[in-house]
């Protein structure tokens, strides 16, 4: 048996994926998380073969969680069940730790499919995130001026550009305003822009959000 940790915080789908792989005789659904603390408390209680993490976690954005939890927990396996397109998070997960990165409208025997090579200690890759991976294999220059940044800047400038404030997004960082300030410049800097317009032009553009 595949021991798994679902980690998601709409406990809904949570039911529907654990009833989904309940049924294929192979996974077992030991745990369950709606947020960081909860994810870590798990892995505390519980042996767990592979995680099936979202992106959008309470307390803690899912690329740091993975960072964490290889850190921690070496042998685990990894799997991103996200919203967000491949193109925007996939290639930033797998560098962190993740062996597969899947969005959440991909059919269920996909995901099935998904954990058991992952489980079998290979990546799961789609035909999108392996062609997404070799564009990052182009010269810097080639690529979009957003992949130069890191993964927090990442996440900071599609915060600015969804209209939230920088006091707002040190709280859902968990950063102070100082530090938010700071990555704001840098952003603008590596973009070789000025005003948070640009940005949030930029990403709409770019389909960042």
């Amino acid at each position: 048996m595949i021991k798994v940790l679902l980690a998601d915080d709409h406990a809904l789908l949570r039911g529907s994926l654990k009833q989904l792989l309940d049924d294929t005789g192979f996974v077992q659904v030991v745990a369950q998380a709606g947020e960081y603390s909860e994810i870590m408390k798990a892995m505390t209680c519980h042996t767990i073969d592979l995680a099936i993490l979202d992106i959008s976690m309470p307390g803690k954005n899912g690329v740091d969680i993975v960072k964490i939890l290889k850190d921690k927990y070496p042998a685990l396996k990894i799997l991103m069940l996200s919203m967000h397109p491949e193109d925007q998070y996939a290639v930033r997960c797998l560098k962190a730790g993740a062996s597969g990165y899947l969005t959440k409208n991909t059919a269920p025997e996909k995901l099935v499919d998904a954990i058991q090579v992952i489980a079998a200690g290979r990546k799961y890759i789609t035909p999108e995130l392996a062609e997404s991976l070799a564009s990052h294999l182009t010269e810097d220059s080639e690529k979009p001026l957003h992949a130069t940044l890191s993964d927090r800047e990442f996440q900071t400038i599609r915060m600015i550009a969804a209209g939230k404030k920088l006091s707002e997004i040190a709280d859902e960082l968990s950063l102070s305003p100082k530090t938010v300030s700071v990555y704001r410049a840098r952003i603008l800097e590596k973009m070789r822009m000025k005003t948070n317009g640009e940005l949030t032009r930029y990403a709409l553009e770019n389909g960042l959000i």
